[in-house]
């Protein structure tokens, strides 16, 4: 299970170990799946499982019963500080997160008023220390990155909310330079990744929805091409309206990356080159 629980990852493993550590006992706890006697072969779902509940006296929560809980009794991420920041896009507003179970350090950049915060428009970005900060070809995130923020000024209110410990889709800057490697060698991003021993993708989103939640976001578009995103966020009891696409920047470069992305990980990416 990840330190912080289901406030960081919305799985069962979190669940199994959020529990018992709120009963006071040991952080710890078995795993079992129900099968199904309606679906043979199949695990049975909510339904089924509020009948299987009823027949036998049991108490049924669900992983979003879980986060809401925890949401109302803790608090895992907290704000240091708050500065103007001048872009070519116009002023932003700089507000510091730490977290406290990690000891990493966010940044959301605000633009206006979030009020209400309804219909915010937003962007999360991943930390690409190579593309946003060097300005490597290999990726799209410098330009992503430019394009939320350009985005989030022509709209006048909304956050670009810059995620660090993302760096390389969450395995970090050695181990995302060992996976170029394998890269150059002719392995894509995704059997470079699991050729290293490490998951395609191992971000969670747990912090931002804190850091949002914090920000007293509630509804959103979000700027993105990847709709993991949206389903990493709603995880967390936010409502994501709608996903409004950036613009796709690529090279000779990084055309095969981009290409991966689109078919290998569901990303929502016209246009590219065959």
């Amino acid at each position: 299970a990840k330190p912080g629980g289901v406030l960081r990852r919305p799985g069962h493993t979190e669940a199994a170990v959020d529990l018992a550590a709120l009963a006071g006992l040991r952080p710890a706890g078995v795993l079992c799946e129900v099968v199904s006697e309606r679906n043979p072969g199949g695990m049975a779902k909510l339904e089924e499982l509020q009948d299987f509940c009823a027949e036998h006296d049991l108490t049924l929560i669900t992983i979003a019963d879980l986060i809401a809980f925890r949401r109302r009794t803790e608090k895992q991420v907290h704000r240091v500080a708050e500065a103007r920041i001048p872009t070519r896009h116009g002023d932003f507003r700089a507000i510091g997160f730490a977290s406290d179970y990690d000891e990493r350090e966010h940044i959301a950049l605000v633009r206006g008023d979030i009020g209400d915060g309804e219909n915010v428009l937003l962007r999360v970005h991943s930390e690409c220390l190579t593309g946003d900060v060097f300005g490597s070809l290999r990726c799209d995130c410098g330009p992503q990155l430019d394009a939320a923020l350009a985005a989030v000024a022509r709209e006048g209110r909304g956050i670009v909310l810059y995620m660090r410990g993302h760096e390389g889709r969450g395995i970090g800057l050695l181990h995302k330079l060992q996976a170029y490697q394998l890269q150059d060698g002719g392995q894509d991003t995704v059997d470079a990744n699991l050729a290293l021993g490490l998951p395609a993708d191992a971000r969670d989103y747990g912090t931002g929805a804190q850091i949002l939640i914090d920000l007293g976001v509630h509804t959103m578009r979000l700027l993105s091409n990847n709709p993991a995103k949206r389903a990493g966020l709603e995880g967390y009891g936010l409502r994501v309206l709608g996903r409004e696409p950036l613009p796709v920047h690529s090279n000779p470069e990084n055309v095969d990356y981009l290409r991966t992305k689109r078919d290998r990980m569901g990303h929502l990416i016209d246009g590219l080159p065959e």
